[in-house]
């Protein structure tokens, strides 16, 4: 039915890009939460992304477009509300993949862009215990540590030479290598202009979800209406991490983390 109706629909307004394990899901709810903010069709699917700007790109945009509300039911909601409404998706996937940025540029010159940042460190043990969790880790995590090379050899090349090519080790094995921040919003930045993009970080979000989501709307244009808690998503307890491992986490981290926060233009303390 979207797919029929696609030329009634349009690109979304925003994208949350990301990181992975930085409360991206979290934020999505609490924005879906607010009046201006439209869910994705058919809203009773309740899904966050279509993942499409690499999972499905092959579909094409009219295949994208289907997955967003008309202009029409648009309009109709501003008429109830008195507001403009606004339309996203959220997939943290998309700052990590080296090809997304080119291809959201080219389809959505105009979009804006919002990144949450987490501590790396917290971040790649996280993410860790999300794949133990999901049962595709079968190492330690000082084991996965010393196997992300060889596990993400060559995968990058492979998706470059391949558009439609999804690589499972590169999204599933990346702890250390994901939390290299710079580099992926350099090429973020690359293609989109810096004013477009609005990188928050994760445990500013965590420590005050309401001041967070109204930065964010502001940083959209929409209106803010009350923000009500919402339940913790994808929340996933773990065990102490090893301190030897944190410790060499730490000093792999710290010059990466200065030249982010020299680039930003703000204290990260991580």
């Amino acid at each position: 039915m979207g797919q029929l109706t696609a030329g009634l629909r349009s690109f979304p307004d925003f994208l949350i890009i990301g990181t992975k394990r930085g409360g991206t899901t979290a934020l999505w709810r609490y924005l879906l939460a607010q009046p201006a903010v439209l869910p994705m069709f058919p809203s009773r699917q309740h899904i966050k992304s279509p993942h499409y700007f690499y999972w499905h790109y092959g579909k094409g945009d009219r295949w994208y477009r289907s997955h967003f509300p008309t202009s029409t039911y648009r309009k109709g909601k501003e008429l109830l509300t008195g507001a403009p409404t606004i339309v996203g998706e959220a997939s943290p996937y998309y700052l990590y993949d080296p090809r997304v940025p080119e291809r959201v540029a080219t389809a959505m010159p105009g979009v804006k862009v919002i990144v949450l940042l987490r501590d790396p460190v917290r971040r790649a043990y996280s993410h860790y215990w999300e794949r133990v969790d999901q049962g595709v880790e079968p190492l330690s995590f000082a084991d996965a540590l010393a196997a992300e090379p060889a596990r993400l050899a060559g995968e990058v090349e492979a998706m470059t030479a391949d558009p439609g090519y999804y690589s499972r080790a590169h999204d599933w094995y990346s702890y250390r290598d994901r939390g290299l921040y710079l580099p992926q919003l350099q090429r973020w930045q690359e293609q989109l202009p810096a004013d477009r993009f609005l990188i928050l970080r994760s445990e500013d979000f965590y420590g005050d979800p309401p001041a967070t989501v109204r930065t964010v709307l502001d940083f959209l244009g929409a209106a803010a209406g009350p923000v009500h808690p919402q339940r913790r998503h994808n929340h996933r307890p773990a065990p102490p991490m090893d301190r030897a491992v944190e410790n060499e986490l730490r000093d792999f981290y710290r010059e990466p983390n200065a030249r982010l926060a020299e680039f930003l233009d703000r204290e990260l303390h991580w």
